[in-house]
């Protein structure tokens, strides 16, 4: 398919097709905006764990793909892989780091060599989307909380048997209710009975 009937099919689609939006302005310019994002991939690459702004995470994200990506792909006797690792990596020892610690973490990875997740804002003040940006295989303690066995803990341990004192407490409550209802209309079916039985003598006494 040539580029005009790309061209034509994408006029036929029902939605509009617009490029994503990122409110990334920087006092410098494109420049500033450039360099704050270089700084957020070498940050990435020195602590593995980042906490920023989810727009600039984001974009700063598909870069590090990049970079590892063609550390992977081409290795570091590459002309234009070095110069690409010396642009991004401001600081130089890591890019020794990225061919000689990541490269081999991530030769044999079929997934994303990076997560990122959504924080919690900062309250009080004023909202702001905030990511935590981290490269897979790090040393630190997974943001994922682990359900798979959990059974055993402590608080979980009080809180069912917590629950299970509620239950029993309610069945307990339902159970005197329900005792005190047919004590009641066992009540009412006597007094039925007695004030027939009166009446029933008293007519008896009546037609002597």
């Amino acid at each position: 398919m040539n580029q005009a009937e790309v061209t034509k099919l994408m006029s036929q689609l029902r939605f509009a097709l617009r490029p994503a939006k990122r409110h990334l302005k920087n006092p410098d310019g494109p420049e500033g905006r450039l360099l704050k994002l270089r700084k957020t991939v070498t940050a990435l690459v020195k602590h593995e764990r980042i906490e920023l702004y989810y727009n600039r995470a984001d974009e700063a994200r598909g870069y590090a793909e990049l970079l590892i990506s063609d550390a992977i792909r081409y290795g570091d006797r590459h002309k234009a892989t070095m110069e690409l690792a010396d642009f991004w990596l401001l600081e130089k020892q890591l890019v020794h780091k990225l061919f000689k610690v990541i490269v081999p973490r991530f030769e044999n990875s079929n997934v994303s060599y990076t997560r990122m997740y959504k924080a919690p804002r900062d309250y009080p003040g004023m909202y702001y989307d905030k990511a935590v940006l981290e490269l897979r295989g790090h040393p630190y303690p997974s943001l994922q909380q682990d359900f798979s066995q959990n059974r055993n803990f402590i608080h979980n341990i009080l809180l069912d048997e917590a629950r299970k004192e509620y239950r029993r407490e309610k069945l307990a409550e339902m159970a005197n209710k329900l005792a005190a209802e047919s004590s009641d209309a066992s009540k009412v079916a006597e007094g039925t009975g007695n004030s027939v039985k009166a009446e029933t003598k008293s007519e008896q006494q009546d037609k002597m």
